[in-house]
């Protein structure tokens, strides 16, 4: 390749091209699952997105000397981020490229260079603005089925970053589970005796109680609470925590939530549970129309995958590590296996976040997945 041209998708051939891209990268590869277009589109508009209210982003694009796109990046500061973690960081998110290390440096070049002209020292990611959207980039089992909370790459990304000069910040791993056909007796001893000493009670919402009768409000308040420590963690917005309420509550269903309440009502637990959308989304190809609403709306309504994805387990840090994630598994597992699933996937989850990752050992958990955010020093530019 010649050449490589690196432009802001500030007009709507360039973000048609963002947002196109990956159906040509990932054409006939059975296992990488699409965002939909219209989710993101939705990323860099503020009346959608409300995380760019303390953000700023810019969608790049590469096109090769034939004026082919062959590579796009989104740069994002976070300045929320930043200030809580007192750096100055350029993340990048949403990449895309050929298996070309000129591409993959120009991409990454044009990041560093916005960063810079707004005070950024370092590069990181990839990463989104918030801690729900999707992170790190995967490093190994390529082979696995992707879902619609996880980044998919081919394995040649990972290679350029390294070839780059990026190094490994953190890792996520994911686990899969096969759903017991009972609850395991640790498990249920657990269950009774942390129920018993601490009062404490399930509690199953409906659509109607999480949208309107603020359990999706106070839901988001612990996550919050529980996440502040994690890595690149920043806390969400009432407008953000507005816009996922309105995003993913009508694909959830109510069965698959679990709160935990104290005796006097307060939340100290929960576990978000969806069904799997992978192979509707696959299917969909990222589009809604003419027929991706009704893959997904089968695998929702009709016609499960027989397979969960573990979105997010959070409990008050007043009552971590005292067996509250035992009450989830007894509630879940009997759901489960009335529901005919029989597989469980959990997302991302920090290699060193010892508590999150012990409270699977009595499920057998297999490890796949592993995810990677990079980062590197920005050199000075002249």
């Amino acid at each position: 390749m010649n050449e490589v041209v690196v432009v802001k998708a500030d007009t709507r051939k360039a973000m048609s091209h963002f947002v196109s891209l990956p159906r040509r990268l990932y054409a006939g590869n059975p296992y990488y699952v699409p965002d939909l277009d219209i989710d993101v589109r939705a990323t860099f508009d503020p009346k959608k997105n409300a995380g760019l209210e303390f953000s700023d982003i810019q969608p790049f694009v590469a096109y090769d000397s034939n004026g082919k796109c062959v590579g796009r990046v989104a740069a994002i500061i976070n300045h929320r981020a930043n200030e809580k973690w007192n750096v100055k960081m350029v993340r990048f998110g949403l990449i895309e490229f050929i298996d070309d290390l000129q591409v993959t440096s120009a991409l990454l070049d044009a990041v560093e260079t916005w960063g810079v002209e707004r005070g950024m020292t370092h590069i990181q990611g990839p990463m989104g603005i918030s801690d729900f959207d999707k992170e790190g980039m995967l490093v190994d089992d390529f082979d696995e089925m992707g879902s619609m909370i996880s980044i998919y790459n081919p394995p040649y990304y990972p290679r350029h970053m390294e070839s780059l000069g990026f190094e490994k910040e953190v890792d996520w791993v994911s686990f899969h589970i096969d759903v017991p056909k009972a609850v395991p007796d640790k498990f249920a001893r657990v269950t009774q005796l942390v129920q018993k000493r601490f009062q404490l009670s399930f509690r199953k919402m409906s659509k109607g109680e999480l949208l309107e009768g603020g359990y999706g409000k106070r839901i988001f308040e612990l996550l919050n609470m529980a996440y502040s420590p994690l890595f690149g963690f920043s806390r969400l917005s009432d407008r953000q925590v507005d816009d996922f309420l309105k995003q993913y509550i009508p694909l959830v269903d109510p069965r698959l939530i679990t709160g935990v309440e104290d005796c006097e009502g307060r939340l100290v637990g929960v576990a978000i549970t969806t069904h799997s959308l992978s192979n509707a989304l696959h299917k969909s190809r990222g589009k809604l129309f003419p027929l991706g609403w009704y893959h997904l709306l089968r695998s929702l309504k009709w016609k499960h995958e027989g397979k969960v994805d573990l979105m997010l387990i959070a409990v008050h840090p007043d009552y971590q590590g005292m067996g509250v994630n035992a009450l989830f598994f007894a509630d879940l597992i009997p759901i489960y296996n009335q529901l005919g699933i029989t597989l469980a996937e959990t997302g991302p989850q920090l290699e060193d976040n010892i508590k999150e990752l012990s409270q699977w050992k009595t499920l057998n958990p297999k490890t796949v997945k592993r995810r990677r955010c990079y980062r590197k020093e920005i050199k000075k530019i002249n």
